[in-house]
């Protein structure tokens, strides 16, 4: 028999009420008196990287334990501070550092293993242990209900990056448990349940690419993509960015290693990663979909590099939700029950449906990429950009490869395949081919 929906949630720190966010908010400081001193550099953050001091005053930090650390919001907590206080050191001056100083590295190894996370400021730090509702009981699924706890640059542009997110993490929370109830009711051949459960999963997709698509309501592509997204890069695939061999995580007393990690990306998001696994979208890995049917021939590399990616980034989820969708991954029939001849053509329309709904946010990804990435990296920075003259980062790095590419900004391919997100990949070529490979996901209709 199997396990209740709301039991195989909790098992993996997921709940139908609040999804893959805590199931409750964010705690807005560390209790014990102890972590005074992380608090107080959290809480100054924008100035102290604004005005170049962000390094000394981490160098000069005593070296903290985790030891007074409690509950899982006390760990989530330290975990979302010490990432922003990881990138504000190696990305919060005129040349990134390639050194990571014991007194954030020493903690920050301890506070990743424990929820099996990368060292860095991944999606949970930003995102999902990052907000705070305006007032007790709004709803979490409306951006304009919910505030930032922490920015690198005290700008409204990056609190509403970060909120979109966590506003389509809330909406995503409504279809969670309906595709867990679809994929038990194809067990028990409920139709009636399997219908009702995909239109469900649909409507609450395209909520999501609704909320996407209000990313410019607050956030100008100028400055995320000169101020903002420089500090969210990581250091892997950096070489151009002035870290050719990642950073070197000094643990103290000659101990450390060097490291190369992607920066914070909504390919960390548990929620897009899981609609793909429901709908057993195929990224390619071995050239055969997952529920046996063949694909043609011109299976790439490109789009076996797809599927690497997309692997690699469930490293950087918490270890509870990264085995929820492995655990999704070995349970999910839908596709083949959809395509059963003797599945009604209902079925088949609303599981489309669910596709379609899925590359339709797909597509609003993209035209977001296009607009905050690829057009400001084939121009001059606005006048109201503070000019940083010889500074070397994800910006300025960008902008040199696109404006020597040749085209002159003027809209050639070559551009977008030399851009790169903040952990290595190739943006618009990435994201077409998932998207690409989404629609592929669509069964025939008799």
């Amino acid at each position: 028999m199997r396990e209740r929906v709301q039991d195989l949630l909790r098992r993996h720190g997921t709940t139908a009420r609040n999804g893959f966010l805590p199931d409750t908010e964010p705690l807005h400081c560390l209790p014990h008196p102890y972590y005074a001193p992380w608090e107080a550099l959290i809480g100054n953050l924008p100035h102290l990287i604004s005005s170049r001091l962000i390094r000394s005053e981490i160098d000069g930090l005593p070296l903290l334990d985790t030891v007074f650390l409690e509950s899982e919001a006390e760990w989530q907590r330290s975990y979302s501070i010490l990432g922003f206080l990881t990138h504000a050191y190696i990305w919060g001056g005129e040349y990134p550092s390639e050194r990571l100083p014991p007194q954030i590295t020493c903690p920050l190894l301890k506070v990743s293993d424990y929820f099996g996370l990368p060292p860095v400021a991944t999606y949970a730090a930003l995102n999902l242990w990052n907000f705070a509702t305006k007032k007790p009981g709004a709803d979490s699924s409306n951006p304009d209900n919910l505030r930032s706890l922490h920015t690198c640059t005290g700008s409204r542009d990056e609190e509403w990056f970060y909120l979109v997110s966590v506003a389509i993490e809330a909406k995503g929370s409504l279809f969670i448990k309906e595709i867990l109830n679809c994929i038990y009711a194809t067990e028990y051949h409920d139709t009636n349940t399997v219908i009702a459960s995909l239109r469900s999963i649909t409507a609450g997709v395209n909520d999501v690419g609704k909320l996407l698509d209000r990313m410019h309501e607050h956030c100008d592509p100028q400055r995320f993509y000169h101020e903002i997204r420089p500090l969210l890069a990581g250091s892997k695939g950096m070489a151009a960015a002035g870290l050719p061999n990642g950073v070197f995580y000094d643990e103290g007393d000659g101990r450390g290693h060097w490291r190369q990690y992607s920066g914070g990306s909504n390919a960390q998001s548990s929620l897009i990663q899981l609609l793909d696994i429901f709908l057993r979208v195929d990224h390619h890995a071995t050239g055969e979909h997952s529920s046996s049917s063949s694909v043609s021939e011109g299976c790439s590399s490109k789009s076996r590099q797809t599927n690497a990616f997309m692997l690699e980034m469930r490293k950087y989820m918490p270890r509870a939700h990264r085995d929820f969708l492995s655990e999704v991954e070995h349970m999910s029939n839908i596709r083949d029950y959809v395509r059963r001849s003797t599945t009604p053509v209902e079925v088949r329309e609303a599981y489309n449906e669910a596709v379609a709904a899925v590359v339709a946010v797909r597509d609003v990804h993209i035209r977001i990429v296009s607009r905050y990435i690829i057009m400001p990296s084939r121009s001059p920075p606005a006048p109201y950009i503070k000019k940083q003259k010889g500074a070397v980062n994800l910006a300025s790095a960008s902008s040199k490869c696109c404006q020597s590419g040749g085209s002159g900004g003027s809209g050639g391919g070559r551009d977008d395949i030399q851009l790169y997100g903040t952990g290595g990949t190739e943006l618009i070529p990435f994201l077409k081919r998932t998207r690409d490979e989404t629609r592929d996901t669509v069964v025939e209709v008799p």
